[in-house]
C-alpha cells in the first residue's frame, strides 16, 4: 500500500521513513527514525527528484507506482549522491529504462563509481550552475552546493511554484509522524534540537560552504524548502534559515554554558557540579551538562554549537585524556567549532596531565578564547579550593 503525501497540485511525496534504524552513517543514534524524502512532479514530464536508502525500497516504488498510474517516469533529478538518497538508481532504470538522468558532471562520475549501469549518451542531461529543465507548466533551474556536504552537491529550484529542492540542507534526524509540512508539528520543541545535532554533526564542519549556498538562495524567492530528511518548510521560512546563518558562522544561539565533563569515580563531576551550581547562584541560566561518558558526542557537538562557553572538565587517564572527552574534542576540531570562550577543569591523583592536553587541542579552534585560571584537582576537590571555583564562575559570568 502507497504513502504518499500531496505537496502542490502536481507535486507528491514519495518517500519513506526507517523507524528501525539504530545508528544513521554508522554514526548517530536515531531513536525517532529518520525519513528519505524523495519528491515525484506531474507535470507534461514526470520528474523525480532523487531516489531513498534501500533499506526503504519497497514502501518507495508502491508510492511511484501509485503517483504514476499508467504513465511512464520521464526524468529523474539527482542533487546528492550518498547512497542513502541514491541507492535506487539502479533499480529506477531497470524499472524505467527510457528514463533521463539530469545531474552535473561530478554526479555522473559517482554513479559510475556506484553502479555498472548501460545508460545510453542520449539519455544523459548533464547540467551547470544556472542550466534549467523545463517540463511543461514548471522550469526548473540547477544550483551548484559543493561541500554542502559532499563535492557533488547541488539543488534544484523550481520558479514556477518557488520550491526549492534543498539536498542535505535544511533536513532534520528524525522520521515523518504522519504530518508532512514543520507548521504542522511542534518542530521548535519536538524537532529543532534534531535538525540542530543533524546539521552540526553531517553538515557542520562546512559552514563557509553552507554561507555560499544561503547567499546564492537569497537570491531566490523560495516559498517552500524540500530536504531530503526531515519535514517540508512552506511557512516561517525564516526561522531555520536564521538557523542556518548561526551555525554555519558558528555564532552561538544563547548566552549561557555548557559543561561536558569527564569523571571516574565521581570527583571531577562533583566540581563541574559545584561550578554550575555557582554560575546558577551568579544568574546565568539554561545551564546545561554531559557525562561524556554516558552520552554520545554528537548530542554534545549539537549543543556546543548552541552555547557560546564551555567548560571542558576531564581527569587524566594513563597520562592523558580521558578517553570519552578527548573523543569528544577531537570531535568538535573536526566539524570546526570556533568563537567560543574556553574554561578547564583537570584531575588526576598523582600527575595530573589532561588540562595541557586539552588546552592543547582548543588552542587550535579560531577565535577561540580560554578564559580563567585552570583548575587543578588532585584526586578531589579540597576545602580551600571552593574559592578558585567562585573565581572561575565569577570570571564566566562577567563575560556573558
Amino acid at each position: 500500500m502507497h504513502n504518499v503525501k500531496k505537496l502542490t497540485k502536481d507535486l507528491y511525496w514519495v518517500g519513506a521513513n526507517d523507524r528501525r534504524i539504530a545508528l544513521f552513517e554508522g554514526v548517530y543514534s536515531v531513536p525517532s527514525g529518520v525519513s528519505y524524502n524523495s519528491y515525484l512532479l506531474m507535470d507534461d514530464k514526470t520528474v523525480l527528484l532523487d531516489t531513498v536508502d534501500k533499506a526503504v525500497n519497497h514502501q518507495f516504488f508502491e508510492n511511484i507506482a501509485h503517483v504514476l498510474g499508467n504513465r511512464n517516469l520521464d526524468y529523474l533529478i539527482i542533487n546528492h549522491m550518498e547512497p542513502d538518497h541514491c541507492a535506487e538508481i539502479g533499480s529506477l532504470v531497470a524499472k524505467y529504462p527510457d528514463i533521463k538522468i539530469v545531474c552535473n558532471a561530478k554526479i555522473q562520475q559517482m554513479i559510475g563509481q556506484y553502479f555498472e549501469l548501460n545508460i545510453p549518451e542520449n539519455q544523459w542531461q548533464i547540467v551547470k550552475e544556472g542550466d534549467t529543465l523545463e517540463t511543461g507548466s514548471h522550469k526548473l533551474t540547477f544550483v551548484m552546493a559543493p561541500m554542502v556536504h559532499w563535492p557533488e552537491v547541488m539543488v534544484t529550484y523550481d520558479s514556477t511554484d518557488k520550491l526549492l529542492f534543498s539536498a542535505d540542507a535544511f533536513g532534520s534526524f528524525g522520521a515523518i509522524d504522519g504530518n508532512i509540512f514543520a507548521d504542522e508539528v511542534d518542530f521548535d520543541h519536538r524537532y529543532m534540537d534534531e535538525a540542530r545535532r543533524y546539521y552540526t554533526n553531517i553538515v557542520g564542519k562546512y559552514g563557509p560552504q553552507v554561507q555560499m549556498l544561503l547567499k546564492k538562495a537569497a537570491g531566490l524567492d523560495i516559498q517552500m524548502i524540500c530536504p531530503l530528511h526531515g519535514y517540508v518548510w512552506r511557512k516561517d521560512l525564516g526561522i531555520f534559515i536564521d538557523k542556518y546563518q548561526k551555525w554555519s558562522t558558528y555564532e552561538p544561539e544563547i548566552k549561557s554554558v555548557l559543561i561536558p565533563y569527564a569523571s571516574v569515580y565521581g570527583n571531577t563531576q562533583n566540581a563541574a557540579e559545584i561550578l554550575a551550581g555557582k554560575l546558577a547562584q551568579l544568574g546565568v541560566k539554561d545551564i546545561k551538562m554531559y557525562d561524556t561518558s554516558v552520552i554520545h558526542p554528537s548530542y554534545i557537538v549539537a549543543d556546543a554549537f548552541k552555547y557560546s562557553h564551555i567548560v571542558f572538565a576531564s581527569t587524566t587517564y594513563n597520562m592523558g585524556i580521558f578517553v570519552s572527552m578527548e573523543t569528544l574534542l577531537h570531535d568538535l576540531t573536526a566539524h570546526n567549532i570556533q568563537n567560543r570562550k574556553i574554561a578547564v577543569i583537570e584531575n588526576g591523583s598523582w600527575a595530573p596531565a589532561s588540562g595541557n592536553l586539552m588546552t592543547e587541542i582548543i588552542s587550535k579552534w579560531k577565535n577561540t578564547e580560554i578564559i580563567g585560571n585552570r583548575i587543578t584537582l588532585k584526586s578531589s576537590l579540597k576545602q580551600n579550593q571552593e574559592e578558585e571555583l567562585e573565581v572561575l564562575a565569577k570570571e564566566i559570568a562577567a563575560t556573558i
